[in-house]
């Protein structure tokens, strides 16, 4: 056998076996590496997945429901803004939250702001009780699944309500938190978006390349 005919059976059978792998008569020969350091599991989707819709991992709430100061440090003037607003204006700072928590909504600050003055005063002039609680519970509920936040950071009566209890625990923990303390469920939320959150009208910096010198020539 010349060696013309040896390459051309060689490609032959180089052929055959492309096939065979195709049609998934032979498997090619790989090993499954596992890292150690594997995301968790939750309902069956990577909790560290970088899919797009994929669970966020469960997080603590940043300042306690009763911490109308914050935790202090950097965070200090911040917090105390906050707590100054929920006490004397509350419809400005859930305008600000709902500002931030909504971050595309064109005019949510003013929208919201106004919507929660009208259930604030009809509701006390009408029936002599703060309607806005019916409102805000809504924005709490969206702040927890947002940021996979418990709802035990907000429990007014001490209580847990975790994530084996179910929805309707945690339902239930939010209306109590918003209707028996409200004022102070609007600052937890207001500290907790501003440090998750940058302000709506944060621009950033961005440096501008300096003018180019034109030089004029003399004319002869």
């Amino acid at each position: 056998m010349s060696s013309m005919e040896e390459q051309v059976l060689a490609e032959q059978e180089a052929l055959l076996a492309e096939c065979k792998l195709y049609k998934g008569e032979k498997e090619p020969e790989t090993k499954e590496v596992k890292t150690e350091d594997e995301a968790a599991v939750v309902d069956g989707l990577p909790v560290a997945s970088t899919v797009l819709g994929a669970p966020v991992s469960r997080s603590d709430w940043s300042t306690g429901l009763l911490c109308c100061f914050g935790n202090g440090g950097e965070h200090f003037t911040s917090d105390l803004q906050v707590c100054v607003l929920g006490t004397f204006a509350p419809c400005v700072l859930y305008g600000s939250n709902m500002e931030r928590l909504y971050p595309g909504e064109e005019g949510a600050f003013l929208y919201h702001c106004m919507m929660y003055t009208c259930l604030s005063l009809g509701g006390s002039l009408l029936v002599d009780v703060n309607l806005a609680p019916f409102m805000s519970v809504g924005s709490r509920m969206d702040l927890r699944r947002k940021y996979n936040l418990p709802s035990a950071g907000g429990c007014c009566f001490g209580g847990t309500c975790d994530q084996e209890s179910g929805v309707g625990c945690a339902t239930v923990c939010d209306v109590l938190t918003h209707f028996l303390c409200h004022n102070c469920a609007l600052c937890q939320e207001g500290r907790e978006l501003r440090r998750r959150t940058l302000s709506p009208s944060y621009q950033p910096y961005m440096p501008m390349a300096p003018p180019v010198v034109q030089s004029m020539t003399p004319q002869m």
